[in-house]
């Protein structure tokens, strides 16, 4: 079972955003706090990381969406998921005119865990709305909400495709 996870906002965040509340973490994106564009320094979002680990450990594949166009910063997504020891994956990212449906339609994952993007726009800036009518039957979505984490979602990786 492949698992594709956005990356900002679902599993990795700003490091201002540690020790805030969830909605704070969101104003935070929407006042435009300065660490949120100092990629090299964003954290997991709670128990990520533990999350991520048990799947992988039962068998699943993860590889993440960078909401990233360009190398030199994907290349900081890459340091910041070894850095606090997230499974490997390959993290998959647009280029030039690519949408994140495009990347999802292409990778076609089991499952697409993304966060609501409640600071940027919601539904209109999320990737499985936007997936192709006859490919949405294969991918089974789970949005969480925006730095809300992971944890509340079950261990058995069996079960997120249920």
């Amino acid at each position: 079972m492949m698992i594709m996870v956005f990356l900002h906002g679902t599993v990795i965040m700003h490091r201002n955003a540690l020790g805030r509340t969830r909605l704070e973490r969101v104003q935070q994106v929407i006042d435009k706090d300065e660490s949120i564009y100092d990629f090299d320094s964003y954290i997991p979002v709670e128990d990520a990381v533990r999350k991520l680990r048990a799947w992988e450990d039962q068998g699943a594949k993860i590889v993440y969406l960078s909401s990233h166009k360009r190398m030199r910063d994907v290349e900081k997504d890459k340091h910041v998921l070894r850095a606090y020891g997230f499974p490997e994956g390959r993290i998959f990212f647009r280029k030039s005119d690519e949408e994140y449906k495009d990347i999802a339609e292409r990778v076609l994952p089991d499952v697409l865990i993304e966060d609501d993007c409640e600071s940027i726009g919601g539904e209109s800036e999320m990737t499985y709305p936007h997936i192709g009518p006859e490919l949405r039957s294969k991918i089974k979505s789970i949005v969480i909400k925006e730095f809300g984490g992971l944890d509340y979602l079950p261990d058995k990786v069996s079960a997120l495709v249920t």
